[in-house]
């Protein structure tokens, strides 16, 4: 017997309020599993665009502001 068939003899014995809360849960683990490529492509787009804002940075030796543009002073 498959997991489905075994899923589908015990789902039958519940009532259908408890049904529904399975269906949410199956839905749930649904669009979880959906969303593990959505997070890769995430994260690698992130890695791209910081990429992409520190190209140059590498050659800088000192910043480009001093103490003096500091606003706030904290002691």
């Amino acid at each position: 017997m498959s997991v489905a068939e075994k899923i589908h003899q015990y789902l039958q014995r519940l009532p259908e309020n408890s049904q529904a809360e399975v269906l949410d849960f199956v839905e749930f683990l649904v669009k979880k599993s959906e969303q593990v490529p959505i997070d890769q492509e995430r994260r690698e787009w992130a890695k791209g665009s910081l990429s992409a804002a520190m190209r140059g940075m590498e050659s800088e030796t000192e910043p480009d502001y001093s103490p003096a543009d500091i606003k706030e002073h904290f002691s």
